[in-house]
């Protein structure tokens, strides 16, 4: 193996920006910042979610951003900030550092995911269940 994710992580976090819990709940609701959830459908369905947030699963990613793919989402063309989280933070650090590199401008994630957003207190909303 000639990176391992660790590796990945280290170099990510070198060139993207990390918000702390605190900093991202103070951005909340501001509607020039959206908040783009990475997780996985059955994580949302279990854990609940950010209100407001965007549900991007990660696998789905850089294809909903570039406007030449035919999964292009409108919400990845919008001149917003992009705060990118998913459970931990891993995923999202690496999304945020392939979004930039796509060339999204104002990029960062949230240090400890949607974990630390919960246990700081930030609000849940729950997601029903798909049928």
């Amino acid at each position: 193996m000639k990176k391992g994710f660790r590796q990945l992580l280290e170099e990510a976090n070198a060139e993207i920006q990390t918000l702390a819990v605190t900093e991202a709940l103070a951005l909340h609701g501001d509607k020039d910042v959206l908040f783009v959830d990475l997780r996985d459908p059955r994580e949302l369905e279990k854990e609940g979610r950010i209100p407001g947030a965007f549900h991007c699963p990660r696998g789905m990613l850089e294809f909903w951003i570039d406007p030449e793919s035919p999964y292009h989402r409108k919400a990845f063309a919008e001149p917003k900030r992009f705060v990118f989280f998913c459970a931990g933070g891993w995923r999202s650090a690496l999304a945020a550092k392939a979004a930039q590199d796509m060339g999204l401008e104002k990029v960062a994630h949230i240090e400890g995911g949607f974990g630390a957003w919960r246990k700081a207190g930030g609000p849940v909303e729950p997601v029903p269940p798909h049928a």
